[in-house]
């Protein structure tokens, strides 16, 4: 959520997130360099016959791409609203679920999450009826938001500071399937696509000092079912759902039996006009809504077929982050959005997974990110101390906030340090020491750079790190690229030769 995996040494256009990217030769609509638009993967078989071997193959490589998006969000929301015995339950569905407090490294169910904004989780079923969610008026200066997202990792719609102020309001989330029309006291009806949707609350936190007023806040949050709104009569209730398990993460980008989960996830994703054919093309190799998938019974031809295919994703993502990631090409401002906005680009959607899972469309943040340094090395704090200076003047333009968050490899989670200090932020300006010109200088290093720097010291990991620029609410200056994030500079080694 909010996050990263690896980036240029230009780091605004490095990766959204945090992430973002991600297609790069493969056969998938909107991604890729070699097959046209559209076009069908691999030789087809004549008709009458199944699919032969290199159809499977590349079948599976495009069904991969597609679905990876929607298996990884299921396995966290799985943690979150389907399993109790998970220490990163949340709560049921349908119940807004406050978390008041910033993450730290113990929070481990999402990689690279931010620290400067207490979440509130819903997990919303949209099968019988629509929920109303109110939101409380939020006083003038806090930032919070309410990012809506769909199954297939889309975000489909903001409330909050920048989509529909801080005032008090009441919004209808609805599913594909409702008819009817908007109530009275309601503010906007939000329309889903998929029957299950994940909303993400995200209120700023000052200080420490400050939780208090978060909880206040996160407190005034609400969902209650439409007929519960109106004080009418619920309809009947949908059949429940038996979820079930999900691959653990390393399993995911191996295991046939992905396939069987997307298939129980593509029974709350109506296709979409766009995808008629794709799905059928899907369909040739057993994928399609509420499809058996027995990778156990899999012919070994086949089961082969399909385990290359999703090897061969993988190898599509990573020619892709070199290409385009690593030399600055893509942004995360290219990665996360709406339908509409990411056109089907299912490599794209499915790198916002990979890289930075719930990251933000980038009216609402943008997130400049960095894994080498100004030279394009590695970032490694074993062996070297790296500065980030702000010159005066050019601290990141934002209607809310920024932040410069410290993240260890390979885990990409927020690293323990003895200051218990994740990131710096906008918030902490006044405890930071400026340069004698009015610059800023932040130390990023393993060990404490001196008591007279230690205020802007933001500790490293023994070892491989990245590091994450949060800009929220940005400026029109970030988003056409008027101002540039600063160079993270190596200083020296640890044996104090000059690099």
């Amino acid at each position: 959520m909010d996050t990263v995996r690896q980036l240029p040494a230009n780091p605004v256009r490095g990766w959204w997130l945090l992430g973002l990217i991600l297609v790069a030769a493969g056969a998938v609509s909107g991604c890729g360099t070699p097959a046209p638009e559209n076009a069908a993967l691999g030789e087809a078989a004549p008709a009458g016959e199944g699919p032969s071997h290199d159809e499977v193959r590349a079948i599976a490589q495009e069904a991969y791409i597609y679905g990876f998006p929607m298996v990884d969000s299921y396995r966290i929301q799985y943690s979150y609203f389907a399993d109790p015995a998970d220490p990163e339950y949340k709560g049921a569905w349908n119940e807004i679920h406050n978390t008041a407090r910033v993450y730290t490294p113990d929070d481990k169910a999402i990689q690279t999450p931010n620290s400067d904004t207490p979440y509130s989780q819903l997990g919303a079923d949209l099968r019988a009826e629509p929920l109303v969610i109110s939101v409380p008026a939020v006083e003038e200066g806090r930032y919070y938001s309410a990012q809506f997202i769909d199954m297939y990792t889309h975000n489909f719609a903001y409330v909050g500071s920048r989509a529909t102020g801080n005032e008090a309001g009441n919004f209808l989330l609805a599913g594909p399937g409702w008819k009817g029309e908007t109530p009275e006291r309601i503010k906007q009806v939000i329309r889903s696509e998929t029957e299950l949707v994940f909303v993400l609350f995200r209120t700023q936190l000052f200080d420490a000092d400050d939780i208090e007023a978060v909880r206040k806040i996160q407190a005034g949050y609400k969902a209650q079912p439409l007929s519960g709104f109106l004080g009418t009569p619920a309809p009947s209730a949908a059949p429940p759902i038996e979820f079930i398990r999900p691959l653990a993460p390393d399993a995911q980008k191996t295991s046939p039996d992905f396939f069987r989960i997307l298939n129980f996830l593509l029974q709350f994703s109506p296709t979409h006009p766009s995808e008629t054919a794709l799905m059928e093309r899907f369909g040739r190799i057993g994928i399609g809504a509420g499809k058996p998938f027995d990778a156990d019974a899999l012919p070994p031809g086949q089961r082969e077929a399909i385990e290359a295919g999703m090897a061969d994703a993988w190898k599509t993502f990573a020619d892709y982050k070199a290409a385009k990631v690593d030399t600055g090409e893509e942004s995360s401002a290219d990665g996360f959005g709406s339908r509409e906005f990411l056109q089907n680009n299912y490599l794209r959607r499915m790198a916002s997974a990979v890289l930075g899972i719930y990251g933000n469309s980038k009216e609402e943040a943008v997130y400049p990110a960095y894994f080498t340094d100004a030279a394009g090395a590695a970032l490694d704090a074993s062996a070297h101390r790296y500065v980030m200076r702000f010159e005066p003047g050019q601290l990141p333009p934002v209607n809310a906030f920024w932040s410069v968050t410290m993240y260890e490899l390979p885990s990409s989670l927020l690293s323990a340090n003895p200051l218990d200090r994740y990131l710096v932020n906008a918030s902490m300006l006044p405890s930071l020491r400026k340069d004698a010109d009015g610059g800023l200088t932040l130390y990023l290093q393993h060990e404490s750079p001196g008591d007279g720097r230690e205020a802007n010291w933001l500790p490293a990991p023994e070892g491989p790190f990245f590091v994450v620029m949060r800009i929220y609410w940005p400026k029109a200056e970030v988003l056409d690229g008027r101002w540039k994030a600063p160079p993270l500079q190596r200083i020296e080694s640890l044996t104090g030769e000059p690099q």
